[in-house]
């Protein structure tokens, strides 16, 4: 099973250096770089300059608040200055906030992704030969690329692998016809919503496209509580707890709480913030609702967790390093424990 590590989105940028070195010094396979109070690209610009040997992925870059063109040349750089460790995993976050924090337009997202990708994928191709561009679609005509603004021919430089990250059957069915991999989102990273929607889904995707998924790499951004000590995991249930109140106020989030018959938690931490009460979110979310769908064990319990809850349905998972650096050592060896988890490619056989 493959581990990778994620990041506070408030750190600050000059922390994400000595973060994403801590990362790699523990062992990681990669990292992922959300896009929340920072650009994503910057994040991984700075990453890749600073470290070595982990892969850096973006779960996820934004597609809509960007033009195809300057996510290709930006995504193009990465993967030629990080000697090819960079991936681009795209998503196309919810209306809301395309709307009302962006002010970019909505439309029709899934069909809107498979457009930004087939133009991605044209320009890598324009790139690569140093040749002009035909690219049209419903939502992207790419007509015009002078060699003056075309950085290549370059064949030297390998096109980033293109990933998606997402929640709805629409965006899973997309990345089983079109992408390398996608990323769950923590609120779809349940094995019963993994089993029932995400991975029917990829498979139907494959399916349609006549893809072989067995190269296809499904890694589970699940939430996870875990520490040291039994403080250590009391104070992390409780910052997980305000998290998950958090994920789970978005309309589109509400999936897994409804295949548990929780729609009333949904609704009541919607209204909750209609009325801007932020800060008491957490205090609705249960015990029961934390222990069902978020995997809690100390570090010597997590290995085994993990692996039985989620080993035979993905390639890999997500896990932040915890916050105080005292216990490095020891967290190096949870690591070290679930890269040995054995995995099972993804299949048609995987659910029944």
């Amino acid at each position: 099973m493959k581990v990778y590590a994620g990041m506070d989105p408030h750190i600050s940028l000059s922390e994400v250096i000595t973060h994403a070195q801590r990362v790699e010094a523990l062992g990681y396979d990669g990292i992922h770089v959300a896009e929340t109070v920072h650009d994503a690209l910057a994040l991984s610009l700075l990453i890749a300059e600073h470290t070595t040997r982990i892969t850096i992925r973006t779960s996820v870059a934004l597609a809509f608040v960007r033009s195809p063109t300057l996510m290709a040349y930006s995504a193009w750089d990465l993967a030629k200055f990080s000697g090819g460790r960079f991936q681009l995993g795209l998503g196309t976050q919810i209306r809301q906030n395309i709307e009302g924090r962006y002010g970019m337009p909505w439309g029709d997202p899934a069909n809107q992704m498979r457009d930004y990708l087939g133009a991605l994928e044209a320009l890598f191709r324009c790139f690569a030969t140093g040749g002009p561009i035909n690219y049209r679609s419903k939502n992207y005509d790419l007509t015009r690329m002078q060699p003056y603004f075309n950085p290549g021919p370059d064949i030297e430089t390998s096109p980033p692998a293109l990933w998606l990250g997402g929640v709805n059957p629409k965006i899973c069915h997309l990345a089983g016809e079109v992408a390398e991999g996608f990323v769950t989102h923590p609120t779809n990273s349940n094995p019963r919503y993994l089993e029932t929607r995400c991975i029917p889904n990829l498979l139907a995707g494959f399916k349609e496209a006549r893809r072989d998924p067995k190269d296809f790499e499904l890694v589970v951004g699940t939430q996870v509580i875990t520490g040291a000590t039994t403080k250590a995991l009391d104070e992390e249930r409780e910052r997980q707890r305000k998290l998950f109140a958090f994920l789970y106020s978005t309309p589109a989030y509400r999936p897994t709480l409804e295949l548990y018959g929780w729609g009333a938690l949904a609704e009541r931490l919607q209204e909750m913030i209609r009325r801007d009460e932020w800060d008491d979110l957490g205090h609705v979310v249960t015990d029961e609702v934390l222990d069902t769908l978020i995997p809690t064990g100390s570090f010597d319990e997590l290995p085994s967790l993990l692996a039985e809850r989620l080993g035979h349905l993905c390639q890999g998972v997500t896990l932040s390093p915890p916050i105080e650096k005292d216990h490095d050592l020891a967290f190096r060896q949870v690591i070290a424990a679930l890269q040995q988890v054995p995995t099972t490619p993804l299949s048609f056989a995987t659910v029944h």
